[in-house]
């Protein structure tokens, strides 16, 4: 007898994320995509918006509906929030009302301080939701949340917490910390304004102070260690279509080792399929680089210290890791399934 599947919404699903969605959950063995919203392209095939799936068997016959019709298809067991940030507190009601669970992906509900919601997120703060999401990192969180309403970390706030948090979880450094996060294209979207002439050859700063990952950050590594970090967070953009390379700059306490950082990061990490620890780096092709995670659902991270001086540095694909693949993650989690199902391990080369 073949086995039950769950039956999977995407709204949104017409970006970058939701199309990372629907890939992966193509090949996922325990998925039916019952339901793929996406609201200008309605009625267009989901391999015209997303010419890479079009030859996927399981994409024939697949269109992207407005949301609106997810009233009159019968009920979902997971549906994946893709939609723009801001966009998804209005369209709550719906899917909630629909889906037994709701996975959201974009930044509306990460934070809990209302003043920073305000000052980050106003679209959030003028339509709060009316339930409580619970903020999910898979390899950190403790179990499986209660709520029916998760919330994944940002691609760049997740990267940045790999690379600190077996620091900060042990007590190893002090709170002043420097933060360098580069991130590909695909980080500001399908509808990203900046002309592809202008980054093409192109290194350049994105935002120096005030980025919204910067309380995200703080937030869950007080929630996840206890300590909060005062945090100097800064972004620039890479002339690449994804992938994200963090560059985390800690001082050790007095009288902590070198070995105290290989243990920590080790004990963080141990058991957890999706986050590899590079051993002892030697060679710079020996540390967390793009082409070894970029088309994967693997976070490489890796640490060098010397005297009191500690590097660690954490390699991510935005799109999977950081966001499609990580949700696929959570859902995989929270119904019960294998968590690596449906999830690459491998990267793409060259």
């Amino acid at each position: 007898m073949a086995e039950q599947k769950i039956r999977v919404a995407v709204a949104g699903a017409s970006g970058y994320t939701g199309g990372e969605v629907i890939r992966l959950l193509l090949d996922h063995p325990q998925v039916e995509l019952a339901f793929l919203s996406a609201e200008r392209s309605a009625g267009t095939p989901v391999g015209a918006v997303h010419p890479w799936l079009r030859n996927h068997p399981g994409a024939a016959g697949l269109k992207f509906r407005p949301l609106a019709e997810l009233e009159d298809v019968d009920p979902i067991d997971v549906a994946f929030g893709c939609l723009p940030t801001g966009t998804l507190p209005a369209r709550l009601p719906l899917l909630a009302e629909r889906a037994k669970r709701v996975l959201n992906l974009a930044g509306d509900f990460r934070l809990r301080d209302a003043g920073e919601v305000e000052e980050f997120y106003p679209k959030t703060a003028a339509n709060p939701p009316a339930d409580e999401f619970a903020y999910y990192i898979p390899e950190l969180s403790d179990g499986v949340p209660e709520s029916r309403f998760i919330n994944l970390p940002g691609c760049m706030a997740v990267a940045t917490i790999y690379a600190l948090y077996p620091l900060f979880a042990q007590g190893l450094v002090d709170p002043a910390v420097v933060v360098d996060a580069k991130t590909g294209s695909t980080g500001g979207g399908r509808g990203g304004s900046e002309q592809p002439a202008e980054r093409s050859g192109n290194f350049r700063v994105h935002k120096l102070h005030g980025h919204r990952h910067t309380p995200e950050i703080r937030q869950a590594l007080a929630e996840f260690t206890g300590a909060a970090p005062d945090l100097r967070f800064s972004t620039h953009s890479l002339d690449v279509p994804r992938g994200i390379m963090v560059t985390a700059y800690s001082t050790l306490k007095e009288g902590v080792a070198p070995l105290d950082v290989k243990r920590a990061f080790a004990k963080a990490y141990v058991g957890k399929p999706f986050v590899r620890v590079r051993p002892a780096p030697k060679a710079p092709q020996d540390f967390p680089m793009l082409k070894a995670v970029v088309g994967s659902n693997v976070a490489e991270v890796a640490i060098a210290v010397k005297g009191d001086q500690c590097v660690s540095v954490a390699a991510l694909d935005n799109l999977i890791k950081g966001a499609a693949g990580q949700a696929i993650q959570a859902m995989n989690l929270v119904s019960g399934f294998e968590e690596s199902a449906g999830l690459p391990r491998t990267a793409v080369s060259p």
